[in-house]
């Protein structure tokens, strides 16, 4: 990954995991020392699609709340939910991204406080002493695709195994597990795979991996005993939706035993109302611009509830016929 410029925090500059992000892309002497990334990240619109080809790399100190809770429905029903930021943006493009709507610049930032961020999680840990807790990764930038550099998978994993009552998933369009691969397994750290059919894969989800590499992958993980679980989310419609989902259930359950799988989540398409103005912005003639949305009162863009239901019912139904479990499947943020 080439970035154009490169800004470090004055306060984390000397910092173990600073410098081996900097030595990993070869950049122990062309790094530029900043007071605070906030100063300069998103300070100035940068339009999103310059993330193309014009990134810039900010390593920086988390601050404010490590750990916050997560939404309703965010994960699996029965345990608390929260999760930790390591990184903001993405190297992917996806067009219904609601990232190309949060911030005012696609540049990366690589937290690199995580020995702070892992205090924070631990002191989580410790209000549900005898309770399963749920942490993940990955909701502000794809939790592998840039892991080989960004260094935290390992002290993570160190962290974990020493409280296996508490779970962390990681969240990902990714096909780079070269880090997982080389760490034990823990039966309680997921990776977990966003998948979607390879023709809205091809049509939304720019420079991700491709679905038979995702599958892949998770083949590989999962042969090496480590835990795996799938988000089809977001569910996009279209004229073949429904044979296109049982052709993408068919292929994973080809790929690896349902019961293999943790869990697998399922949700449809939805905006903020301001994020979908971003989209129409980027994306004029994309598809997404003309699917059968309505703005709810509380301003959110989505399908109407009968045809949320029907695709959400019916791609659960699929899913059972393959070999899942009702406990396996539940309705992502409905």
């Amino acid at each position: 990954m080439a970035f154009e410029r490169i800004f470090v925090e004055k306060s984390i500059a000397e910092r173990p995991a600073t410098l081996a992000v900097l030595k990993k892309i070869n950049a122990l002497d062309r790094f530029e020392i900043i007071e605070k990334y906030d100063d300069y990240f998103g300070r100035v619109k940068k339009p999103y699609l310059h993330k193309r080809n014009q990134l810039n790399l900010y390593l920086a100190e988390k601050k404010g709340q490590l750990v916050k809770e997560a939404p309703d429905a965010y994960g699996l029903a029965g345990a608390p939910h929260f999760y930790f930021v390591h990184a903001y943006n993405c190297i992917y493009e996806c067009e219904y991204c609601y990232l190309q709507g949060y911030f005012n610049s696609p540049d990366i930032v690589l937290f690199t406080n995580h020995d702070e961020i892992s205090k924070e999680i631990i002191r989580h840990i410790h209000q549900y002493p005898n309770q399963e807790i749920w942490f993940h990764a990955g909701e502000f930038s794809d939790s592998l695709a840039l892991s080989q550099i960004s260094g935290e998978l390992e002290l993570y994993h160190q962290l974990f195994k020493k409280f296996p009552h508490a779970r962390l998933e990681l969240r990902t369009k990714s096909a780079n597990t070269k880090v997982l691969e080389s760490l034990d397994p823990l039966d309680n750290m997921i990776t977990s795979f966003s998948m979607s059919p390879q023709s809205s894969v091809k049509k939304y989800d720019h420079k991700t991996a491709a679905l038979k590499l995702r599958l892949k992958a998770m083949e590989k993980l999962s042969m090496l005993g480590h835990p795996v679980a799938i988000h089809l989310d977001p569910i996009i419609w279209s004229p073949n939706w429904e044979s296109d989902y049982q052709e993408l259930v068919h292929k994973i359950t080809e790929t690896i035993n349902p019961d293999n799988i943790r869990y697998v989540s399922i949700g449809v398409v939805r905006f903020p109302k301001k994020m979908f103005k971003d989209i129409k912005n980027n994306y004029p003639d994309s598809d997404l611009v003309h699917q059968p949305l309505i703005t709810t009162t509380n301003d959110l863009v989505r399908y109407r509830k009968p045809l949320r239901f029907k695709i959400l019912n019916t791609v659960e139904s699929m899913l059972k016929t393959a070999g899942f479990k009702a406990p396996q499947i539940y309705k992502c943020m409905e």
